[in-house]
């Protein structure tokens, strides 16, 4: 009787746990600088098309020639697990040992990177969509899961950022208007059969799913909304630049060498209220560089940041987080701010390798995380946005990735 409960609370577990959406995760502190390199070197973002080679890169700070394997899941386009067999989207075999790594040459701290090139001779991939790549060690414990899509040219998407209609939103938020083309063949019904989602600078965390389109035109599907389809504009990013890791920078106070370099970053303060100010960022990406050798995936040193902002202590059970791709736009206790009341400062400070990173300083209050609370929102902002095409007909098992399309709102259309 015993075993049959265990064995049916186990069921009702499995059957909960279906359903419920993805996310990606970094188990543990010393896998650092997690990085999906492909053609666009610029852009890092992990959609390829099929075919198409990438890799994942990573470093493991115990530098101990640790075995690590890696296995692939499918998802449908909500980021819930399919249920197709894993026959059904991989060729091959996934669960191989990543054998391409380095040791750290000349630096301070010692690291191995980790480097795995998608689809190999062991792992093909069979079809379109949304997956998910975990990464194990020799113990068969999760180091760290990333999300990755593949899509193919069937659909042509264009798209124009655009002012909000709404007087109270124009000086705050940017509209994403859009058309989207098959190639040929029809779809023959869009308001069931088509899912389109917009990304605003690759975060999946503010994702949102648009309306069916509005009308017809011909063989094109048009998407006129303004509330439905528009983001807040955010602000420019701040940044950082460590690649000369002795020297300070124009974002950099000073530097100290003990056992590791420690860079200590000028005071920040808040920028609301302020009116906006262009300068160039990459949209919170990072990448790794260093001049003091030739191949920075292991002559590139780590170092401590110092981030420190100016502002006062709120008693509304408010946590301020260092935010950006470097950490996934994740909101851990390793990025969590620690208020210091001696200096009336948030501090924190994280281990990074060395590179040109992006950062802003996000507020967490109760379980809702304000992006823009501590450095406004303007309609001017340079954003870059990614709209993302699927498609599943009827008796179709999965949510094929048709399209793509980027754009960046270097100025507002009219």
């Amino acid at each position: 009787m015993k075993r049959f409960q265990i064995f049916l609370c186990s069921l009702i577990l499995s059957f909960s746990l279906q359903g419920q959406e993805s996310k990606e995760s970094t188990k543990v502190d010393y896998i650092k600088s997690i990085q999906f390199l492909n053609q666009d070197i610029q852009q890092q973002f992990p959609i390829m098309k099929k075919q198409e080679v990438f890799t994942l890169v990573f470093d493991d700070l115990l530098a101990q020639d640790n075995d690590y394997y890696y296995k692939i899941r499918y998802f449908n386009k909500d980021w819930i697990e399919s249920t197709l067999f894993k026959n059904d989207y991989l060729g091959g075999f996934d669960n191989q040992r990543i054998v391409d790594f380095q040791s750290s040459f000349g630096t301070l701290q010692r690291y191995n990177h980790y480097s795995l090139s998608l689809p190999n001779e062991n792992t093909q991939f069979l079809i379109s969509g949304n997956y998910m790549i975990d990464i194990f060690n020799q113990y068969d414990e999760l180091m760290f899961s990333r999300k990755f899509l593949i899509y193919e040219d069937l659909a042509q998407v264009s798209l124009g950022v655009y002012p909000s209609q709404n007087v109270e939103n124009i000086m705050r938020y940017q509209n994403i208007q859009f058309e989207i083309t098959p190639i040929g063949f029809q779809i023959r019904n869009p308001n069931t059969d088509l899912s389109v989602l917009l990304l605003q600078n690759h975060q999946w965390n503010s994702a949102i799913f648009a309306p069916p389109p509005q009308y017809t035109s011909g063989n094109t599907y048009v998407y006129r909304y303004d509330e439905p389809t528009q983001f807040e504009g955010g602000n420019e990013y701040l940044y950082f630049d460590t690649k000369e890791i002795a020297s300070s920078t124009p974002n950099i106070s000073y530097v100290v060498k003990n056992e590791l370099y420690q860079h200590y970053l000028y005071i920040d303060a808040p920028r609301t209220g302020l009116p906006y100010t262009f300068f160039p960022d990459i949209n919170g990406n990072f990448f790794i560089e260093t001049l003091q050798g030739t191949d920075p995936a292991i002559e590139a040193d780590y170092s401590e940041i110092y981030f420190s902002l100016a502002k006062q202590y709120s008693l509304d059970n408010e946590a301020i987080y260092i935010y950006g791709n470097f950490n996934n736009y994740q909101l851990t206790e390793e990025n969590k701010m620690i208020y210091n009341p001696s200096l009336e400062l948030y501090e924190g400070i994280l281990l990074l390798k060395q590179g040109f990173y992006n950062y802003k300083y996000v507020t967490k209050k109760n379980d809702n995380v304000l992006k823009n609370n501590l450095s406004d929102s303007h309609a001017m902002t340079e954003n870059r946005y990614t709209i993302l095409v699927y498609h599943r007909p009827i008796g179709q098992l999965y949510d094929a990735l048709i399209g793509q399309g980027t754009t960046q709102s270097f100025s507002l259309r009219k």
